[in-house]
Parts: C-alpha cells; sequence; structure tokens
C-alpha cells in the first residue's frame, strides 16, 4: 500500500504552536498507511533579538522546511501564532519564496489546513485562518476546515477555548498560559481528519 505522506509546517515562537504541531502529528500518525513529519519554517530573528524576547530554544528534534520540500507531501498543515489576525513574517516569508511553485501550480489540488495561537478572543481566531487561506488558494490547494465534525467539543462553552470550524486554535494569553487538554484534542482530532482526507483523495 503505498504510503501518505502528510507534512506538519510550523512557526512557533514562544512553544504554544509546538505543542499544538505534535497533537497535530500524533493525530495524523494515528492513520493507517499515513506517514507525518513535522517540519519548522526557518527563524528569520537574531539571536540577540529572541534573547531580548525571552524566546526560549528551538526544540532540536524539528527540522526547518524549504519550499522546495512541499511537493513531497500529499497533504499539508499549516500552523503558527497570529499577528494582528494574519500569519507572522516568517511564515509569509517562507510562502513569498514559493515563487516558483506557484508558477508551475506544483501544490494545486493538495489539501491543506491550518492551526494558530492568538493571544486574547479579540486576536484572530477565526481572521487568522481566512487571512492565511489566500496563500492556498493562490496555490490551488483544497483548504479542509473541521466544520463542525469535532462534536460535542465545538459547542464548549464552561471553559475557555480556542479553535472554530476552521481549525484548531489556542490562546497564550500573556503567556504563561499553556493549550488546554480540549485544545489539544481538538488538534489531535484535525491532524486525524486531515490525514483521512488526504489519504482518500490520494487513493
Amino acid at each position: 500500500m503505498a504510503v501518505t505522506k502528510v507534512y506538519i509546517v510550523y512557526y512557533s515562537l514562544y512553544g504554544h504552536v509546538d505543542t499544538m504541531a505534535r497533537e497535530v502529528l500524533r493525530g495524523a500518525s494515528a492513520v493507517e498507511g499515513v506517514e507525518a513529519t513535522l517540519w519548522r519554517v526557518p527563524e528569520m530573528l537574531s539571536d540577540l533579538i529572541l534573547e531580548k524576547l525571552k524566546a526560549p530554544s528551538k526544540p532540536n528534534d524539528v527540522p526547518d522546511i524549504r519550499p522546495e520540500q512541499l511537493v513531497e507531501a500529499d497533504g499539508l498543515i499549516f500552523g503558527f501564532p497570529s499577528r494582528f489576525g494574519m500569519m507572522p513574517s516568517q511564515l509569509k516569508a517562507f510562502f513569498d519564496a514559493t515563487g516558483g511553485l506557484w508558477a508551475s501550480q506544483a501544490l494545486a489540488g493538495k489539501p491543506a489546513g491550518i492551526f494558530w495561537s492568538t493571544g486574547f478572543y479579540g486576536g484572530g481566531q477565526e481572521l487568522s485562518a481566512l487571512t492565511a487561506i489566500t496563500q492556498l488558494a493562490h496555490h490551488g490547494m483544497l483548504f479542509v476546515p473541521l466544520g463542525y465534525t469535532f462534536g460535542r467539543g465545538m459547542f464548549e462553552m464552561d471553559e475557555v477555548k480556542g479553535g472554530s470550524a476552521f481549525g484548531a486554535g489556542t490562546f497564550a494569553g500573556d503567556g504563561s498560559r499553556q493549550p488546554t487538554e480540549l485544545e489539544l484534542q481538538q488538534a489531535f482530532y484535525q491532524g486525524k481528519y486531515i490525514a483521512e482526507v488526504t489519504k482518500k483523495l490520494k487513493g
């Protein structure tokens, strides 16, 4: 049986998106016949700036990805911390470097999903996904939202929860808040769901 490759490509400054990405990975890896891999978008900030921002060290078990490597994947899931309702400059610069892939439409037809972290409710829990979809559209990728397939977890009102019909999400607050169990469950579900869709389309 042919292996279905799903790449989880993300940028994380303070670790919230990294935590979510690892759950997305677990979910995608739970699908039989799927090979899921974590990839990190290259950092643009200098070590000095990262130190001043008190950013933790990057995990050494996730390699940086080059734009041309996106072609290897059958499905893609992008994760990022929101900056004023949009993806951060690190991920935008990565997409800006995919001009050659755009010219040949090498990514057209590939299913893709989005997950994110914002500071608070007004930080872009849905807008972050909406603004990121433009990148997928120009490449001809097929955006795969979760809809309300996550079930009861989509209607949770008794606790603070990130995410929406567009994908999984978390709130970082002042930076001290970490993804909750419910948010991680949705991240796991998103990885599994998109992996299943990717496998179905490939087959």
